[in-house]
């Protein structure tokens, strides 16, 4: 049995040497594709991020445990705003994250308008997090990049938690959580405060964040769950660098240039507040049949002083879904549907220092998705799984400029797109599973792309589709894994962001592009105290048909992505209380325009952490300290592609430190639940 249970840890890319027990490691059965079975048997490009593997790094951050999956790659432009991209597809995302579809805890979190505030969410909120890679159109609905699922488990004993972290550049963070209630009624909080000073000039942050979630099971085919989530953030926006004031000071904020002022006196920053809240059901009829349906609210409001205006958002919105799964035998079936709409209002105005100033223009924003999906699968003998997926998806969007008159009105309803899936895989035995992909995925643009922030309409702006093909193998044994995958995406419409001489965005569909490459990830196990891990990520991204204002970029690199990304980890356990985490990336050069004429230098990032454990009488504890980019490279994470006079750098931070602390307080543990429904 222990050796099973090391062998499920390390198949995540989880080091076993790490733990103190490894009898205690579970297999974690991937939720992706509505499968819920384990890794070695899911058809599909798919990593997995535990709390273990952010416990290994420097909290308060997601970027270095997402970017330690390969094919992966998230950027900080300055504390607070993010951007995930998988397998390229931040080429249209400078704020927020686009065409990647998101879900927390089973339901919508990505608005209908095509965007996810990512950084709404802190670390603590997360038990896991599912990063499936490629199109998943078929039965996620709008988006080529990939789909993220994020959740928080309740946990089967009453707890408390706290912890504290303080570090480099006037960084702190706060978190607490608790787990509380009966076997039938299970209760969950959470709560995180977290403050940066910032490594460049104007880069304070600050962020709260709060979480409840409520499970209760009335029998054991009926299941309710409620969830909660409030997140309040500010942070401060420096602003875009050329290269020379980069090379000359990379601390400095965006200074003036001509008629345009600098990132502070512009007081450019983003206020942004988000409330959502979901409600779920699930309801076993029979062996055969089970139904889950779930609704969810939202509202996200924000305020954006910036060095061109002064942008408010006022963004509520809501949606639906509901999936019927029947099984019987080697089949399983499903069919559902997920509807969104949201009625959003966008102001911007003239930005008189960090105030609004004279109404430029004020729009109202209706859009819808809906997609009605449907997925068979057969599991025979012989390690043989077959999938097969379809779903229709429909997106309509309304911009009424009611600043003008008469009122300008904007309608765009795009075709029905139809999303297919078939995927193939067999296992011959533990080392080695073999599996086949091809599937169609569609994104159409997003409302802050259709009304980007120069406030001109795009009219002309189309829904991005492509094909992905996909082979990929994965196995070992209790000593070594590995998890290899090949693709190649044709993108037709390829939807790509520019950015005028004020830093506003606005975006252009480049043709057609081809995206193929490979993706390995490698676990070995040498010693019982000793846990190696390394990833590889090849991208050779490349314009096919793309041409604008007479120049043919053709054969040229996607900017924005690098070709190669290589990453190493070691986790030594010293003792069974002392432990050491060593993380190592490399990232190449990387293209900054679509001419390949610019581009940023490759970098390297070392960091380390040490951990102390403490145990007693219903509590333990962590005591811990660490360094980032102890290289102290110079480099740039978050650069802003295509930028008018080369403003594309943003300075990451230099080399910093940080300790902290955290203690969990034990009760009793309640039963077992006799039924775990999942909703996906």
């Amino acid at each position: 049995m222990k050796r099973k249970m090391i062998i499920a840890a390390m198949a995540f890319g989880l080091p076993a040497a790490a733990q103190t027990d490894t009898t205690v490691l579970q297999g974690v059965t991937v939720q992706g594709y509505a499968q819920q079975r384990d890794l070695s048997t899911v058809p599909g490009a798919v990593s997995v991020i535990r709390e273990q593997d952010l416990q290994r790094i420097a909290p308060g951050s997601l970027v270095p445990a997402l970017n330690a999956a390969p094919g992966v790659r998230m950027e900080e432009r300055s504390p607070g705003s993010y951007r995930l991209n998988i397998r390229g597809s931040s080429l249209r995302s400078p704020f927020g994250v686009r065409n990647v579809k998101m879900y927390y805890n089973g339901l919508p979190f990505t608005d209908p308008g095509g965007n996810t505030y990512l950084n709404q969410f802190s670390p603590v909120i997360f038990s896991s997090l599912e990063v499936l890679k490629g199109p998943g159109s078929s039965l996620y609905g709008a988006g080529t990049g990939g789909v993220l699922l994020g959740d928080r488990r309740f946990g089967p004993e009453n707890s408390f938690s706290a912890g504290y972290t303080a570090g480099s550049f006037g960084s702190h963070q706060a978190v607490v959580s608790a787990d509380f209630g009966s076997t039938k009624f299970r209760q969950q909080a959470m709560a995180s405060w977290q403050e940066a000073g910032g490594y460049r000039d104007r880069t304070y942050m600050r962020r709260y964040v709060a979480g409840w979630g409520g499970r209760w099971e009335a029998s054991e085919r009926s299941v309710l769950e409620a969830h909660l989530l409030a997140g309040d953030l500010y942070y401060e926006t420096p602003g875009g660098l050329t290269l020379a004031q980069f090379l000359a000071n990379p601390k400095q904020a965006r200074p003036a240039a001509g008629a345009f002022p600098s990132a502070a006196g512009a007081h450019a920053a983003i206020y942004q507040q988000t409330l959502w809240g979901g409600l779920k059901w699930a309801y076993r009829w029979n062996e055969h049949w089970e139904h889950a349906v779930g609704v969810y609210g939202a509202w996200s409001g924000l305020r954006n002083p910036s060095i061109r205006n002064y942008e408010q958002r006022n963004e509520p919105h809501a949606g639906a879904r509901t999936v019927v799964t029947w099984k019987q035998g080697p089949w399983r079936v499903l069919a559902g549907a997920e509807a969104q709409t949201g009625n959003f209002r966008t102001r911007v105005s003239a930005n008189k220092n960090g105030e609004a100033g004279m109404l430029q223009t004020d729009d109202r924003i209706r859009n819808g998705l809906l997609s009605l999906f449907a997925q068979s699968e057969l599991v025979l003998g012989g390690g043989w799984v077959f999938t097969a997926g379809l779903s229709m998806n429909g997106a309509n969007t309304t911009i009424r400029r009611v600043s003008e008159t008469p009122v300008f009105r904007f309608s765009t309803q795009y075709d029905k797109e139809w999303a297919p899936r078939l995927a193939i895989l067999k296992q011959f035995n533990a080392w080695a599973s073999v599996y086949a992909v091809v599937s169609k995925g569609f994104s159409p643009p997003a409302v802050a792309e259709l009304l980007p922030s120069t406030s001109v309409i795009n009219t002309d702006l189309q829904a991005e589709k492509g094909w992905n093909y996909e082979a990929g193998a994965r196995g070992g044994n209790s000593r070594f894994r590995y998890d290899v995958s090949l693709f190649r995406f044709q993108l037709k419409d390829a939807i790509v962001q520019r950015r005028d001489a004020s830093g506003a965005d606005y975006f252009v569909n480049a043709g057609a592009t081809v995206q193929q490459g490979a993706e390995v990830a490698l676990a070995y196990q040498p010693l019982d105290v000793l846990g190696l891990r390394g990833g590889w990520t090849f991208h050779h991204f490349r314009y096919d048909e793309f041409s604008q204002a007479g120049k043919s970029f053709n054969g040229n690199r996607l900017p924005g992505t690098p070709q190669h990304a290589l990453t190493a980890s070691a986790d030594v356990r010293i003792s069974p209380a002392f432990s050491l985490f060593a993380t190592w990336l490399y990232n190449d050069d990387i293209f900054m325009n679509d001419a390949n004429t610019d581009k940023s230098a490759a970098f390297h990032l070392l960091g380390l952490k040490a951990e102390y454990k403490l145990k007693g009488r219903g509590w333990d504890g962590r005591l811990f300290a660490g360094g980032e980019n102890l290289l102290n490279q110079t480099y740039s994470l978050g650069n802003d592609i295509n930028a008018a006079a080369g403003r594309y750098y943003n300075a990451a931070p230099g080399r910093s430190f940080y300790a902290g602390f955290a203690v969990k307080l034990s009760g009793w543990k309640t039963p077992a639940s006799k039924y775990q429904p999942m909703f996906r």
